[in-house]
C-alpha cells in the first residue's frame, strides 16, 4: 500500500509536471493555466479516500483480504462516479 501511494504521489508531483515544463521551456511556449471549478471537491474526496483506505487496512489488522478489494473497488467507483457527474463537458 505504501509503495502504491508513494509512487502515485511521485507521478503527480514529478512525472506529470516535469515533462510538461521541459516541453514548454524548450518550445518557448507560454504557461498553460489549468483551472477547475470542482478541484476542491476532487481534492477533498481524494483526501477522504486516503483516510478510508488507511482505516480499512487498519480495521483488517493490516492483512490483505478479498473483502478489502471489494471495499477499494467500491470507493474508486464512488470517486469515479462523482468525478464524471461534476465534470465540465464543454471542452471548447
Amino acid at each position: 500500500v505504501s509503495s502504491s501511494i508513494g509512487s502515485n504521489i511521485f507521478d503527480v508531483l514529478v512525472g506529470l509536471p516535469l515533462p510538461w515544463m521541459l516541453y514548454n521551456m524548450i518550445k518557448s511556449k507560454p504557461v498553460t493555466v489549468v483551472s477547475g471549478t470542482t478541484l476542491p471537491l476532487s481534492i477533498g474526496m481524494l483526501m477522504a479516500m486516503l483516510v478510508a483506505v488507511i482505516s480499512t487496512i487498519a480495521l483488517m489488522n493490516w492483512t490483505m483480504y478479498k473483502s478489502m478489494a471489494y471495499v477499494m473497488f467500491a470507493m474508486y467507483a464512488v470517486f469515479l462516479g462523482v468525478s464524471l457527474w461534476t465534470a465540465d463537458w464543454n471542452c471548447a
